[in-house]
């Protein structure tokens, strides 16, 4: 039987959705007992793991067993309320908004690894299908350009904890205002300067797909003025 190595994920809800996918279990409806089963027995690993993850994997041990007694438990002894919240909900919801922010970072890594093969500087070649993602070109810019710059930002940063996936969504409109927000007095915003206010993982793939809505609205567009120098971000005036 293939063994699981803690180490090929980012974090436990990677682990429990790797999980969820290979048993084709209903992520609405998980299994406490066997997801709980298989999650303790690959924690036996934990001492191989990041120290820095450790932590985390230990955490949702505790979460799925807390989970578990729950569902042990008679209704009648959980809440006198007619009302009663499935004790999985909390988990499940932070299995798909996870599932939602790594499918997009996946979808990045996708176009930046997609680049050497369909693009050559300043000329797109065959991919229509990827132009219907965002009018790609600015200048001497690509979308896989974009997309390679963030995907190294994302690498950079910690893998998604249970912070972030807990606080106040960011959505992609709130997100467009603050880059608007973020331009200068001529209308440019370095993305360097731009990553400097960037705290997370979920923060840069909500600020990627920003950037890909503002250049299909026609708002901005990115640009590089000189081989390897900074990308930019540029207001286009409104005209007349």
């Amino acid at each position: 039987m293939y063994k699981v190595q803690l180490d090929q994920f980012e974090g436990p809800l990677d682990l429990l959705l790797y999980f969820i996918k290979r048993d084709e279990l209903d992520i609405y409806d998980i299994p406490i007992s066997k997801i709980t089963a298989d999650y303790m027995e690959t924690l036996q690993v934990v001492k191989e793991v990041n120290i820095s993850l450790a932590g985390e994997f230990i955490h949702m041990a505790a979460t799925l067993m807390r989970i578990k007694s729950k569902m042990l438990l008679p209704l009648s002894s959980q809440n006198d309320d007619d009302d009663i919240e499935d004790p999985r909900l909390p988990l499940v919801r932070q299995l798909l908004e996870y599932q939602r922010y790594r499918d997009a970072a996946q979808s990045l890594n996708s176009l930046a690894e997609i680049r050497s093969h369909y693009f050559t500087r300043g000329k797109l070649k065959n991919i229509s299908s990827v132009e219907e993602n965002a009018a790609v070109f600015v200048r001497n810019i690509s979308l896989f350009d974009i997309a390679t710059y963030f995907k190294a930002a994302i690498d950079n940063r910690p893998v998604i904890s249970k912070y972030e996936l807990h606080r106040e969504p960011i959505s992609i409109e709130d997100q467009k205002a603050k880059l608007l927000a973020y331009v200068d007095g001529d209308g440019i915003l370095r993305f360097s300067s731009l990553m400097k206010r960037l705290k997370d993982k979920i923060e840069i793939i909500i600020t990627f797909l920003a950037i890909l809505d503002l250049i299909r609205e026609s708002k901005i567009i990115v640009i590089q003025n000189e081989l390897f120098s900074e990308l930019e971000i540029q207001l286009i005036s409104e005209k007349n």
